[in-house]
C-alpha cells in the first residue's frame, strides 16, 4: 500500500547516561534521515543526537518541544506528516509512548493514515520486568500512585490485592526524590510475604536490580539515590 503521508519514528534514547550502546543500529541509521522532531527538552535532545552523531548539522533539525500542560503541538506534527515528513518522537529517556506524551502523537498518526514505526531501544519497564525474577507473563504497568495518603496507601493495598488474585506483576516509578518515601509506604502497606523489586538507573554501571521480600528488606533497608527507579511487587 502506497503512502503519501510522512512516517513517524518512534526513537528510544538512553535510559542512563553515557550508554549509546544499549541503542540498536537502527537508530543511528535513522537519525541522520529524520529532520523534524517532537521532544520533551530540546536541550537534551540536541545533546543526545550531537552525542550520536558528532557531525551532525544541528541547526538543519526543526524541533517542537512537547509542552508539559498543553502536550504536543498536533496541528504541526499534522503538517509534517502531510509534507511526507520523517518526524522523530523522543522522551526523556527510554522508549517514547510508554509513560510520555509520545503515545499521542502516535494516536494522531494513525489518524491520518501516517506510518509509525517503533525503533528498537532500551525500555526500564521490560528491563527491570527482565531482572525481577517476578512474573514476566502477567504484569501491569500503573504510572505514578498518589502522592498523598490516604490515597497512595489505599492505592498500595488495591495492587497488592490485584497482585494476589491475579498471581500478576505490578509495576510503577516515582520522582527520583520521592524514592524513599515510596519504600517507606510499601514497607508499611504490603504482606510480609510480597516480593519487592526495587531497579534503579538500570544499564549504568552503578545499576542497583533486587528483589526480596517486605519482611527481608525491613531487616535492612537500603537508602536510595535520587535517580530513576521502577517499583515492583508480586504478592504471595
Amino acid at each position: 500500500m502506497s503512502n503519501d503521508k510522512g512516517i513517524l519514528y518512534l526513537v528510544p534514547i538512553p535510559i542512563a547516561d553515557g550508554v549509546l550502546q544499549t541503542l540498536s543500529p537502527e537508530i543511528g541509521q535513522y537519525t541522520l534521515e529524520i529532520k523534524h522532531y517532537f521532544v520533551e527538552n530540546i536541550r537534551t535532545a540536541r545533546r543526545f543526537l550531537k552525542a550520536l552523531h558528532p557531525s551532525i548539522v544541528i541547526d538543519e533539525l526543526q524541533f517542537s518541544e512537547i509542552d508539559k500542560h498543553e502536550g504536543p503541538d498536533m496541528g504541526l506534527l499534522r503538517k509534517w506528516l502531510k509534507e511526507e515528513n520523517k518526524v522523530g518522537v523522543m522522551s526523556e529517556s527510554g522508549c517514547p509512548g510508554i509513560a510520555d506524551p509520545g503515545a499521542e502523537l502516535a494516536a494522531v498518526a494513525h489518524s491520518i493514515g501516517a506510518k509509525v514505526v517503533p525503533l528498537t531501544g532500551p525500555s526500564s519497564l521490560l528491563l527491570a520486568l527482565m531482572a525481577s525474577g517476578l512474573n514476566g507473563q502477567s504484569f501491569c504497568f500503573n504510572g505514578y500512585l498518589p502522592v498523598k495518603d490516604p490515597e497512595r496507601s489505599k492505592k498500595i493495598k488495591a495492587l497488592e490485592q490485584t497482585s494476589k488474585k491475579e498471581r500478576q506483576t505490578q509495576l510503577f516509578i516515582e520522582t527520583p526524590y520521592r524514592n524513599n518515601p515510596l519504600l517507606e509506604e510499601l514497607l508499611k502497606n504490603c504482606e510480609q510475604g510480597t516480593r519487592l523489586c526495587i531497579a534503579q538507573n538500570i544499564t549504568a554501571p552503578n545499576a542497583y536490580i533486587k528483589t526480596q521480600t517486605i519482611a527481608d528488606w525491613k531487616k535492612n533497608k537500603p537508602t536510595l539515590e535520587k535517580l530513576p527507579a521502577i517499583f515492583l511487587i508480586l504478592a504471595g
